[in-house]
């Protein structure tokens, strides 16, 4: 007598569970724009940290390299256009958003050139040293920079003279900006150059035989990244309306880490879902008080043990059938 088939296969139970944090995020996104109030402040710093996590993984995650000071290319991008949109110079914000992009690329290519031909915890330590130097010289050149009083009145987000003014306004815009990012990465995966990437994450060696120039490649993940960290650090002054030395300090290194592995380093949708996911857990928590940030922390790690390799992929960790076995 022939046995029943399985309603649901391994394949689709997988396929299901990988766009599960998908939908969980989108949903919550969702949520804050229906509902509106502070939970719209809470998901658009996550969305702002999304896009800063999404050239983090890109560098991190899909060439297999390791850095600690992104955080100094957010700081460019935010300074620089907070002071070109001041009353002093009167920059158009998306005039001040290409060109602290272009500051920030042309230090990640100074930078670039030499640090990256360091490897493993040397890279790690050089890339540190320039968050840290990058954190120091905002807080020393005050003629610019403001110091740890920082400058405010930065206008809003705006497009041509037009302003972004409301909350709910400025969450779809962020939106739309971290479906962008997401979806040039996903390309960035799929082609040629992002094949390369991953030749070189799995051996720089193998990946030196196989022809591909690892410096060039190297050098390349690491703008592009920096681009993305600039274009978080802009969006952010904007949003906030001030910046000062403490919001790229080594909080937001901490920070974007957390996201990018609970949200899955590597993976398409784990800097969308970290961030989410990350940025909403101590407003969760919020009602225990004193005990707050214990279960914060209990929390993330209970999320590394039962999902190692992130939220983002679930579905990896569905036992599939064997090519070529029977079904049930």
């Amino acid at each position: 007598m022939p046995t029943s088939r399985s309603i649901i296969s391994p394949e689709r139970l997988g396929a299901l569970a990988g766009a599960l944090p998908w939908i969980v995020a989108l949903a919550i996104l969702g949520y804050a724009f229906v509902a509106g109030g502070y939970l719209v402040t809470v998901m658009s710093f996550a969305l702002i940290y999304a896009v800063f996590v999404i050239g983090l993984n890109l560098f991190m995650g899909y060439a297999g390299q390791v850095t600690f000071g992104h955080n100094a290319f957010a700081a460019l991008g935010g300074y620089t256009s907070a002071v070109l949109t001041s009353t002093a110079y009167g920059w158009p914000p998306i005039g001040a958003f290409a060109a602290g992009m272009a500051l920030a690329l042309a230090v990640a290519l100074v930078i670039g050139y030499p640090t990256l031909r360091l490897k493993g915890h040397y890279l790690a330590m050089a890339t540190l040293a320039i968050g840290l130097i990058a954190y120091e010289i905002a807080v020393q050149w005050q003629a610019v920079t403001g110091g740890y009083m920082g400058i405010s009145g930065i206008p809003p987000i705006g497009i041509g003279g037009f302003d972004i003014l409301s909350d709910r306004g400025q969450l779809a815009f962020l939106a739309i900006v971290v479906a962008l990012a997401t979806w040039s990465a996903i390309r960035l995966r799929g082609s040629r150059f992002g094949r390369a990437l991953a030749a070189i994450a799995g051996s720089e060696d193998a990946a030196r035989a196989l022809g591909i120039d690892v410096a060039r490649y190297k050098l390349v993940a690491f703008l592009v990244s920096a681009a993305y960290a600039s274009l978080a650090g802009t969006l952010f002054v904007h949003v906030v309306g001030f910046v000062s030395p403490e919001v790229f300090g080594l909080h937001m290194v901490v920070l974007a880490f957390t996201m990018l592995y609970v949200g899955g380093i590597g993976t398409a949708a784990g800097p969308f879902v970290g961030a989410v996911i990350v940025s909403l857990l101590p407003e969760t928590f919020r009602a225990l008080k004193d005990y707050q940030d214990l279960a914060y922390g209990a929390g993330l790690i209970l999320l590394l043990i039962f999902a190692p390799k992130g939220l983002a992929a679930l579905g990896e960790l569905i036992p599939r059938r064997k090519v070529g076995s029977k079904a049930p």
